[in-house]
């Protein structure tokens, strides 16, 4: 019986004009010869004769949707910015579905390695955490139905900027050194930098390794219902500004799961974003592996460990509600400090799994970088407020001021876990409690065992009893709180298993 990759092989040879490469490799639908032309990038210099990648994307844009585009040269370092590319097209590396490799495409030609040569759109402003669209690589604008597959994209301001743009798949790529922006940016910035709500829809960014760029990917102005899945994004060890794996700005309704983060000052920063799905990722080495404000997120089934902090609430003009839920979240609260507009450098700081309230790159307290090319008073920034009488530009505790609750006793029978406690929260609401299990001397919750629901009274008070899977005997037992509106609370005081 012939193997998948020889069948694949002999179809590519004895056809003059080859399915693309993606579709034959991924099982989806595959476009016939006769319905796209083949545009072949054999030339690495770059020029616009015919086999250069300029000279193929130009070709492409006169009649989107007729051609696809795979690439054959091995690198292409370019000497200035390619044109925008219009969709619907293909732009496929030939080595990766070959070999697994990957064709490069190399903007150090025309750009040097210095955050002042990708500049803001305010004036004044360079570097990553500015709102920019400044030197991108490849550049989807007020298009759709872009593939990008089996590249290296490497030293631009930006990687690849998707800028009101939909349907984009961004998949098995190398998104490399890109410094000014982040390896990938969906964006809907309307030009104004207000936000677009329905141009930056339904794009997928899956299985690339995106490696010391500034931002790894950001979602932004809009940017809603966008899968970014599967991907690692390493902050590295030579970073020009190591900020976010990933970045949330005014960005809703988006799923985020299975990815890994490492090595940023912010593995996610979630500024101000609505209802976006965080789940099954990890991440480790950060200064703070979650950095959460919005409305309506849900943080679920992550692993988080060895970072500052596991997840930081941080406090916000509007107060709301975000849900933290069954995560496995240990060996937190080591001194990270990696701070270039997110984390912080603080020595002071109060780390640890799940910590609310501490300060964000919004606020007078904080610590570190607010960006590398952005001017930043702290005179106009917030304070965090303790009483209702403090000035009018203060942020209220987050979740609510939601506390956590209180373990009174846990006991092991017949392969259970009997648990106990009283809590506090808005009165007459229910209340869910996740118990968690982690090993002796520690505060987090490692492993999930159960929940356990509650009905405040009147002043929102509360006792709970009720069975949660077993754990070891040295175990140390923690609880969250989480409201019906979807406030969670940082972890309990643990409790020793009693026998």
């Amino acid at each position: 019986m012939i193997g998948t990759w020889a069948f694949l092989a002999l179809a590519l040879a004895q056809t003059p004009d080859p399915k693309p490469i993606a579709a034959v490799a991924t099982g989806g639908p595959a476009a016939t010869g006769a319905e796209t032309m083949l545009l072949l990038v054999d030339r690495e210099a770059d020029d616009e004769a015919k086999g250069s990648l300029r000279w193929a994307i130009a070709t492409s844009n006169a009649e989107p949707g007729r051609y696809r585009i795979e690439i054959a040269a091995p690198a292409i370092v370019l000497k200035s910015a390619l044109p925008a590319i219009k969709g619907p097209v293909s732009i496929e590396g030939q080595a990766f579905a070959r070999s697994g490799g990957h064709n490069v495409v190399d903007g150090s030609g025309y750009l040097p390695r210095d955050l002042k040569s990708c500049p803001g759109m305010v004036p004044g402003q360079y570097g990553t955490n500015v709102r920019t669209a400044s030197n991108p690589g490849f550049a989807l604008i007020d298009t759709k139905g872009v593939t990008l597959r089996g590249l290296e994209i490497r030293n631009f301001c930006i990687g690849v900027l998707i800028l009101r743009t939909a349907n984009a798949v961004i998949v098995d790529n190398r998104i490399v050194r890109n410094i000014g922006g982040a390896g990938v940016m969906l964006s809907g910035d309307d030009g104004k930098g207000g936000s677009t709500s329905n141009t930056t829809l339904d794009n997928k960014v899956l299985r690339n390794t995106f490696l010391e760029n500034g931002d790894g990917l950001e979602l932004t102005r809009g940017a809603a219902f966008n899968l970014i899945a599967d991907n690692l994004f390493d902050g590295g060890t030579d970073n020009l500004e190591p900020s976010q794996g990933i970045e949330i700005l005014w960005g809703n309704d988006n799923t985020v799961v299975r990815n890994r983060f490492v090595r940023y000052s912010d593995g996610l920063q979630s500024n101000w974003g609505a209802r976006n799905y965080i789940g099954a990722n990890t991440f480790e080495g950060n200064a703070f592996g979650i950095s959460l404000t919005g409305a309506g997120n849900m943080v679920e089934g992550n692993t988080i460990r060895g970072n500052g902090i596991g997840i930081a609430v941080r406090p916000e003009a509007k107060v709301a509600a975000n849900r933290i839920s069954q995560n496995s979240i240990a060996g937190n609260g080591l001194p990270i400090l990696r701070c270039s507009a997110g984390g912080s450098c603080d020595p002071k700081l109060a780390r640890g799994g799940i910590v609310i309230g501490p300060p964000g790159l919004e606020h007078a307290s904080f610590v570190g970088s607010r960006g590398m090319g952005v001017v930043f008073d702290k005179a106009g920034a917030a304070t965090i407020c303790l009483n209702q009488d403090d000035a009018a530009n203060c942020h209220a505790q987050p979740q609510f001021g939601l506390a956590p609750p209180r373990l009174t006793s846990v006991r092991a029978a017949a392969g259970k876990l009997a648990v106990t406690g009283a809590l506090q929260g808005p009165p007459a609401s229910l209340v869910t409690v996740e118990i968690f299990a982690g090993r002796a001397g520690t505060s987090e919750g490692e492993r999930y065992l159960g929940s356990i629901q509650a009905v405040t009274d009147g002043l929102g008070d509360a006792i709970f009893a009720g069975q949660v899977e077993g754990a070891a005997a040295d175990s140390a037992i923690t609880a969250t709180s989480t409201t019906a509106a979807g406030a969670s609370s940082a972890f309990s005081k643990t409790v020793a298993v009693a026998r």
